[in-house]
């Protein structure tokens, strides 16, 4: 089965809302064996709806559509599905007296332009709304069939798991296709998007040319770049066993090539890591922070059950303060000296097992005569003091972002690479 996305709204287009629908859909689709090779969107535009459904039904199985659903005048989609079907519209008094209960157990008055969605394509299968006014759809167009949903992404994924996923599910079963897709993300940071591909070239033509898992490169900003390996097999043990085997595979090239710079798995956030690497060795962490203004603090706070193991931070802004409160001894304090007197100060004043500091110059100007995006790291590990110095891209906000993930990169591949005393 070959499934198209349509994302039927004129806001799509103008970026006003994001299409989360159609990300949510394909991991969906994906997670079931069901291939999903293109995704479109269109504007609340008849003629342009029309080509769209048409152009997805003579390279597709089956199409999702998305939005277009509502009661009002540039709510398009039902007129569009009867045109491509060659139908009328018909007016499901059922669904009339169900749209006006929502309203009367509302205590409101039902408008007039809500018998809009009571309008059916001929021949169309209703899937019953629970959540929301708008009915979806399941239309048969020849041997191909178009699902239609609201746009809203809680009506549109109660209606897929309730009626849309079982539907394609047992269609796909009648034409003898069984399948199982799986993905495994590696997160990586410190390395470009060019040097990631370099690095597993080889291997990517390899696979290029009859291999049963794929390669993709995903860059996602301030998070890193990962790197997605995904396997069908013909069940769950045959995806997963094809997975674990590249896995080993691109692990181990991009560890020859670019170092240690994979930091985890999936949904892994680099705060993650440092949780696990942190309650493994039964160790506690204090942060102090200049350029970052509390940006790592806040992220390791996102971690549930972060008091087990983050002491605090210190937001040592001003020069003064981490000379009166971190004890930094006076002069330059975007320097790599700086840095490490305040890990050893937050260390020692919030009572942690190990300290982790970030100054620099965020920007624009520069200061002291370093140039904007200068970043010390400080690493105060009880018996051991380390520094690390980084020049970062980006305005402001990018660098602030940078020096954050950066900082805390820095601790986990110190923990990584070195044995660290225990805690006293």
């Amino acid at each position: 089965m070959r499934v198209e996305i349509v994302a039927v709204g004129t806001e799509l287009l103008l970026g006003q809302i994001p299409d989360t629908n159609s990300q949510w859909l394909g991991e969906r689709l994906a997670a079931n064996g069901i291939s999903s090779y293109f995704h479109q969107h269109v504007g609340d535009n008849h003629e342009r709806i029309v080509l769209a459904f048409r152009t997805a039904l003579a390279r597709s199985d089956a199409m999702i559509v998305c939005g277009g659903l509502g009661p009002t005048q540039d709510d398009i989609t039902r007129a569009a599905l009867a045109e491509v079907m060659n139908v009328p519209l018909d007016r499901d008094e059922a669904l009339v007296a169900t749209i006006r209960e929502m309203f009367d157990s509302r205590g409101r008055v039902m408008p007039d332009n809500n018998l809009l969605q009571a309008d059916v394509p001929r021949g169309a299968t209703i899937i019953p709304q629970t959540r929301g006014t708008a009915p979806g759809l399941i239309c048969q167009v020849g041997l191909k069939v178009v699902y239609a949903v609201p746009g809203v992404p809680y009506e549109m994924s109660d209606m897929f798991e309730r009626a849309i996923l079982p539907d394609l599910l047992e269609r796909q079963s009648e034409s003898g296709e069984t399948s199982v897709i799986r993905s495994r993300v590696l997160r990586t940071w410190g390395a470009s998007e060019s040097a990631l591909a370099e690095s597993v070239a080889e291997r990517f033509e390899a696979l290029e040319h009859g291999g049963q898992v794929t390669i993709a490169f995903l860059a996602s900003g301030i998070e890193g770049i990962k790197v997605r390996l995904t396997a069908r097999g013909d069940n769950d043990e045959d995806a997963w066993s094809l997975l674990r085997d590249e896995e080993r595979t691109v692990r181990a090239l991009i560890d020859e090539k670019l170092g240690d710079i994979i930091f985890g798995v999936d949904d892994q956030t680099m705060e993650d890591v440092i949780a696990d690497q942190l309650l493994a060795r039964g160790a506690t962490l204090a942060v102090a922070e200049s350029l970052t203004g509390g940006l790592i603090a806040s992220r390791l706070v996102n971690v549930a059950g972060a008091s087990k193991w983050f002491r605090g931070g210190v937001v040592s802004y001003a020069s003064q303060v981490k000379f009166d409160v971190l004890g930094v001894p006076e002069g330059p304090v975007v320097s790599a000296e700086a840095a490490e007197a305040m890990a050893v100060g937050v260390r020692k004043l919030l009572g942690a097992d190990y300290g982790l500091s970030v100054t620099g110059v965020a920007g624009p100007e520069e200061q002291e005569g370093q140039p904007a995006g200068t970043v010390f790291v400080g690493l105060d590990l009880g018996d051991q003091v380390h520094h690390v110095a980084l020049r970062l891209p980006g305005d402001r906000p990018r660098v602030r972002a940078y020096s954050a993930i950066s900082a805390l990169d820095a601790l986990r591949r110190v923990l990584e690479r070195h044995e660290v005393s225990p805690p006293m």
